[in-house]
């Protein structure tokens, strides 16, 4: 990463967030953490990580880092304690719980990765929760030492100057203490948001296991902890596939939590204007809260070949990134985002990911997507090292979409048209901080505008790959304004956009 920081300069971003890099056994690619104060070895060193942060902040780039704290791995030394017995000074810092009279565990409750959200530990003759694989276990946040241990491992990184945390799985801190079963969820509820749809997890209505109300006080006790840091920032992942908004508003409206947060709207679903109409008011119905958004990430299909079906996947990338870059909130791009790449097509054989092996072939897991990032595209493994094999195989087709390639050809490029579009929106903030206010569609184009003190903005996106257009108010006078991708203002009345087009312009 430090290698290529200057790239990540030149693309005009604020800030990186790396995943987890903490000492980890990688069953969840460190998602399962270990020591939660050291870099694991095959990541580097933490003097690695020092200068990291220094050059990143010689060029203007700030820090974000993971922190995974609704659980820890079961090699971490707390667990390794509390498994023992029922009498250690460590003893409640899980979720334990006696089994049934019958044996079976507790409740109802399901794991999001497969299977029961129990495992027994037969040393407790007792079960214990994990909401994701059964090798990392949930911490006991109803216990104030657990609050307090984890509050100060989060404090040893701010110590060390970076600029914020991405609160992982924020909303499964907290579970009751009654270990109620879930009921079952009303099938015009259901959705795979958070889980594919072959996930027996969808069906319950998650009220007992997550998205508890005493999580709200622990935000507060981390936001006081970030405040006594200058210029820092969170954001908080929401698996929430029902009240993500509710969530959402909860978590981020006012000062006292956290500072943004993002759910699964976009990160999923279909590629219209219905969904993102619905997502948009939902959003500015939260007052005062604030959303980060994304088309892709880490944990779900990329999203040019998630909504791209019909080909044009290169007009589709420069159409996803004006929509993405025109919404109202922060935006987060994931690597290789800005290369238009696809998903990668990754043999059984092949896979990584613990929850693609247990839903294949229907749910094929994440390593689609976590591919290596490709840079040059005629050396082994697209650049990214030098090894004898990288940990997941480079997709020969991402190779003529590596940095040197589109670098070559510059103008015409993804990689140039993301660089433009970046560098677009901070020259607008109306784009980033303004109302949006939602207008009225005309066939597939999403229509809105964004406006602050300074000026108004018409932004109306093609969301399909057929011609569509647009029936301007009489009142509507527009102004161009250079955006990139946008098509020419023209003349008054109505607006003609083909598939995948975009027109940004000013409204005077």
């Amino acid at each position: 990463i430090t290698q290529r920081l200057k790239y990540i300069a030149d693309l005009g971003v604020d800030a990186i967030w790396i995943s987890p890099f903490f000492t980890s056994p990688m069953k969840d690619f460190g998602y399962d953490v270990s020591n939660y104060r050291d870099v694991d070895p095959i990541f580097g060193t933490m003097e690695d990580f020092d200068r990291l942060v220094e050059k990143a902040h010689d060029l203007g780039i700030r820090i974000i880092i993971d922190q995974v704290i609704s659980h820890s791995s079961d090699q971490h030394p707390w667990f390794l304690e509390s498994r023992q017995s029922k009498t250690n000074v460590k003893s409640d810092w899980y979720v334990w719980a006696d089994p049934k009279p019958d044996g079976s565990p507790p409740n109802n409750w399901l794991s999001i990765f497969g299977g029961s959200a129990w495992y027994w530990e037969p040393r407790r003759k007792q079960y214990y929760l994990h909401n994701f694989l059964s090798s990392q276990p949930d911490l006991n946040f109803h216990n104030e030492e657990v609050q307090s241990a984890v509050l100060e491992e989060m404090r040893f990184w701010l110590d060390k100057n970076v600029d914020g945390f991405r609160l992982d799985t924020v909303n499964f801190y907290f579970h009751s203490k009654g270990l109620e079963n879930n009921p079952p969820l009303a099938l015009d509820r259901l959705n795979a948001f958070i889980a594919p749809d072959v996930n027996p997890y969808n069906l319950q209505d998650h009220i007992f296991d997550k998205s508890r109300p005493e999580n709200l006080s622990f935000l507060k006790k981390i936001r006081a902890l970030l405040n006594e840091y200058p210029n820092v920032t969170s954001v908080g992942e929401i698996g929430d596939a029902q009240r993500q908004h509710e969530i959402m508003a909860d978590y981020t409206t006012g000062d006292e939590h956290l500072h943004m947060a993002y759910a699964f709207d976009f990160l999923g679903g279909s590629f219209d204007v219905k969904n993102f109409r619905a997502a948009i008011e939902a959003a500015s119905a939260a007052k005062g809260s604030w959303q980060c958004l994304a088309f892709s990430n880490h944990d779900v299909e990329r999203h040019i070949s998630r909504w791209a079906k019909n080909g044009k996947q290169d007009e589709f990338a420069r159409l996803s990134a004006m929509l993405l870059l025109s919404m109202r909130g922060s935006v987060c791009l994931y690597q290789g985002e800005e290369l238009g790449l696809t998903e990668a097509n990754i043999a059984y054989e092949e896979l990584m990911d613990p929850y693609g092996i247990e839903f294949w072939p229907k749910f094929k897991g994440r390593d689609g997507c976590r591919t290596p990032m490709v840079w040059q595209a005629h050396e082994n493994f697209g650049g990214f090292t030098t090894a004898a094999k990288s940990w997941l195989p480079v997709p020969a087709d991402h190779l003529g979409r590596a940095v040197d390639q589109q670098e070559k050809s510059n103008a015409g490029s993804t990689l140039e048209f993301y660089r433009s579009f970046i560098r677009f929106r901070k020259a607008h903030p109306a784009l980033v901080s303004g109302d949006i206010s939602l207008l009225a569609d005309c066939d597939n184009i999403l229509a809105f505008t964004r406006q602050n003190e300074e000026e108004r903005i018409l932004c109306l996106f093609n969301m399909s790959d057929q011609n569509a257009s647009f029936q301007l108010s009489p009142d509507m006078k527009l102004q161009t304004m250079n955006a990139p991708g946008s098509i020419d203002v023209g003349g008054a009345g109505e607006i003609q956009l083909s598939g995948f087009e975009a027109l940004i312009a000013k409204i005077v």
